[in-house]
């Protein structure tokens, strides 16, 4: 949708007396933009964040219609594809559907009305994709944000680090104007599941940086392996097993994804664990970015400057002294909440849930006095 709520349409032609025409025939229903070729239609499209409907013309110099097409599908697979032909031979309209998988496909000249029909129902198809594809995306993250609730409490060091660093990792993805990345915020809360295969005592001394013995090395060498065993046959899912498999791939197979949705995914995800581990042992932010900086083959150089400056620019945290009865969902505790008995209740940086505050009340009323740091968002 355009900024003045009405849909996106591009049209691509490389003669302006064409695309003049249909412009005439849309601008009063849509938010209409013009391409004169491929190239310039994908630089607009990079320009207006994409749009609802492509109308593109079959004949064009250097990039015809079909293979602007394809890379339409390829960069906004959403967005609803038509191709207006002059051409009525066979061979041009299968060349066309098969490799851009096209929505419409309309002969010139094209009658306005018909014209306005395929395009209105481009937005619809448009629409309903988009819907489906939220709904999806909140009934993943909703089952995924709950069984890491649940695991949590049984394995705190582990499942407190997942939403710790999905929410470093989300806040980041923000200020990288990547918002609504379901995919990087399922891949953090699902990063540690493998940990499960772990002994509690081998998972405290990850977690705290601790030295490891090679048995225990290889064990732990072995969590990803499991992470994608357990996760393999969840529909949906696909994705976020390619960003946790590409977790532990070599500097250069990193590279070679790219800055995709699992290239870029694997890179702020790694980037962020990297920091978390130093911020678990202790270092102050100046030593954890000082050490990501050694890594600019891992995880290049822009995305660490990129990464740096948000850490400077996260502004002032509203930092409380709380009893436990106050919290809050949404609050973050910053420190180790411990039993009398020792027992490890939450780690530091962990989100308060709503399933934490259902357990801790069992741990009596002493302990729900007792007063801890916590960082508040706005409006708690």
């Amino acid at each position: 949708m355009s900024e003045r709520g009405r849909p996106r349409v591009l049209c691509v032609d490389d003669e302006p007396r064409v695309v003049e025409g249909l412009v005439l025939h849309l601008r009063k229903d849509y938010d209409v933009h013009t391409a004169l070729s491929g190239e310039q239609a994908l630089q607009k499209l990079r320009a207006i964040g994409g749009a609802a409907v492509v109308v593109s013309d079959m004949r064009m110099p250097v990039m015809d219609g079909a293979t602007l097409l394809h890379k339409v599908m390829a960069q906004y697979p959403d967005t609803a594809r038509i191709l207006l032909t002059g051409e009525a031979g066979r061979d041009s309209a299968v060349l066309a559907v098969n490799k851009g998988q096209i929505f419409r496909f309309l002969t010139k000249p094209c009658p306005p009305q018909q014209l306005r029909a395929a395009v209105e129902a481009g937005v619809i198809q448009f629409r309903l994709v988009n819907s489906e594809r939220a709904m999806l995306q909140e009934t993943v993250l909703g089952c995924i944000k709950a069984l890491v609730d649940v695991l949590a409490m049984a394995n705190p060091v582990a499942f407190g680090r997942a939403t710790r660093v999905k929410r470093v990792a989300m806040e980041f993805a923000g200020f990288l104007e990547c918002r609504d990345f379901w995919q990087l915020e399922a891949a953090a809360l699902l990063s540690q599941i493998g940990y499960l295969s772990l002994p509690p005592e081998l998972v405290n001394k990850l977690y705290y940086g601790e030295a490891v013995s090679k048995a225990e090395a290889q064990l732990a060498a072995g969590v990803p392996a499991v992470a994608i065993k357990l996760l393999e046959h969840i529909p949906r899912l696909e994705p976020v097993m390619q960003i946790l498999a590409a977790l532990n791939v070599t500097d250069q197979q990193l590279a070679h994804l790219g800055d995709g949705t699992v290239g870029l995914a694997a890179k702020v995800l790694g980037l962020v664990f990297e920091y978390d581990v130093a911020i678990a042992r202790g270092d102050s932010v100046e030593v954890c970015l000082k050490s990501l900086r050694h890594r600019p083959e891992r995880f290049g150089t822009v995305l660490i400057e990129k990464f740096a400056t948000h850490l400077g620019t996260a502004g002032p945290t509203d930092s409380r002294l709380l009893p436990l009865h106050s919290l809050r969902p949404g609050m973050v505790i910053q420190q180790d909440v411990r039993t009398h008995s020792g027992t490890l209740l939450v780690p530091r940086g962990f989100e308060v849930t709503v399933a934490f505050l259902e357990k801790v009340v069992n741990f009596g009323t002493e302990l729900m006095s007792e007063k801890i740091e916590v960082v508040v968002p706005d409006g708690k």
